[in-house]
C-alpha cells in the first residue's frame, strides 16, 4: 500500500486552534471483519493491532479526570476487542454517553451473538455504516452478502427500539461515496435513504451522516495507482469554504490509537501526525493534561480540505444544518 502523507505534506490549510475538549475518539484497534475499498484505516481480518487492558484504564481515567461527555469508539470493528463489554460498562457507570462506530455485520457473526441487545441494554448511540441503499453498490465496496448482513442487523436493532421515533436509542447511519467525488447534499440523501429503507425492508433510523473519503490509507493509495490523487486533492481543496473552519471535530475532540498516543483526529491518527506539543513528539493519554490542549495548535494538512470541502465533513457528517 503506497504511503500518501507525502503527496499531502505541502498545504497552505489555514491555522486552527483548539476549544474546550468534549470528545474522545478512541481506536480499539485495527481488527474488523470486513475489508472496506474506502477504509481510511486500512483495517481487516487480519489485524492484530488491539489496545491493551492497561491502556484502556488510561483512557478511562483521562476521561473521568477531564469530565469527557462522550466516549466515541471506533476500529476495525470495535466489537471484536476482547474487553468491549468490559470498556462500555465501566463508561456508562460513569455517565459518560458511549457511541459505537458499527459496521452492522459484525452484529450478525455467530461469535457475537447478543452483542445487539448488550448495546441497547447499555443506552449506546449506534452510528453504523451503510454507505448506500443498493444492494449492488454497498457489496461492491465492502464485499459480495455485506448488504444482506447489514440490512438483517439493521432490523434486528429495529426491534429492540434503536431508530424508532419514540425511543432514545439513536441509530444514525454513514454514507461515503462510492468514488473520488463529494457527498451529495446530505438532508436530500437521507430523505431518500428514509424513504427507501422503509418502503423496502421496513427499516428506520434518526440520522444520516455523510462522509467524504480521505486520500490516505487504503483509499489515498487506490487513488495513487490510479493515478487520480492529485485531482481528487484539487476537488478538495477547490472546494474549499471558509465558513466550515468553526465546526471542524478536531477542535473539540482528541483521537486516540490503539497504543495510546494522542492525535488530534483520527485521520491525523492514519497519517502518524501527533498533537503538536514542544518537545513531545508522541503525546500518550497517560500523561496528557486539560492545560497542554487549551487553546493549542491543530496539526494539518492537505487532507483536511476533505473536512471543509462544500458542506462539510465530520464523524457527525455534513458541517453545515
Amino acid at each position: 500500500m503506497r504511503d500518501t502523507r507525502p503527496l499531502l505534506a505541502n498545504s497552505d490549510f489555514p491555522v486552527i486552534a483548539r476549544k474546550p475538549l468534549q470528545i474522545l475518539q478512541v481506536n480499539l484497534g485495527y481488527l474488523c471483519n470486513l475489508s472496506c475499498v474506502h477504509c481510511h484505516v486500512n483495517a481487516g481480518p487480519n489485524r492484530t493491532e488491539l489496545m491493551s487492558e492497561e491502556t484502556l484504564e488510561q483512557v478511562l481515567a483521562f476521561a473521568d479526570a477531564a469530565q469527557i461527555h462522550t466516549l466515541d469508539l471506533t476500529g476495525g470493528a470495535p466489537e471484536m476487542h476482547p474487553q468491549f463489554r468490559q470498556l462500555l460498562v465501566k463508561a456508562r457507570a460513569k455517565g459518560i454517553k458511549v457511541i459505537d462506530r458499527c459496521n452492522l455485520t459484525i452484529l450478525e457473526e455467530p461469535e457475537y451473538n447478543g452483542y445487539a441487545e448488550f448495546l441497547a441494554d447499555q443506552q449506546v448511540e449506534i452510528v453504523a455504516s451503510l454507505p448506500c441503499y443498493l444492494q449492488e453498490n454497498v457489496d461492491k465496496q465492502r464485499g459480495k452478502g455485506v448488504f444482506q448482513a447489514s440490512l438483517a442487523a439493521l432490523q434486528r436493532l429495529n426491534r429492540l427500539g434503536y431508530g424508532q421515533p419514540d425511543s432514545a436509542l439513536k441509530l444514525n447511519l454513514v454514507f461515503n461515496p462510492q468514488d473520488a467525488t463529494l457527498p451529495p447534499d446530505q438532508q436530500t440523501l437521507e430523505l431518500a435513504y428514509k424513504q427507501h429503507l422503509l418502503d423496502e425492508y421496513g427499516i428506520v433510523f434518526n440520522r444520516l451522516f455523510a462522509i467524504a473519503n480521505m486520500p490516505i490509507q487504503r483509499f489515498g493509495s487506490m487513488l495513487v495507482s490510479q493515478g487520480r490523487f492529485a485531482d481528487y486533492l484539487t476537488l478538495l481543496r477547490d472546494s474549499f469554504r471558509v465558513e466550515n473552519l468553526d465546526s471542524l471535530m478536531c477542535l473539540n475532540t482528541i483521537s486516540i490509537d490503539w497504543q495510546g498516543y494522542v492525535y488530534d483526529c483520527d485521520f491525523n491518527q492514519m497519517l502518524n501526525m501527533p498533537l503538536i506539543m514542544p518537545a513531545k513528539p508522541r503525546p500518550h493519554i497517560s500523561s496528557l493534561t486539560l492545560a497542554a490542549l487549551d487553546r493549542a495548535a491543530i496539526a494539518t494538512a492537505a487532507h483536511c480540505y476533505g473536512c471543509t470541502a462544500g458542506q462539510g465533513s465530520s464523524c457527525g457528517g455534513a458541517l453545515e444544518r
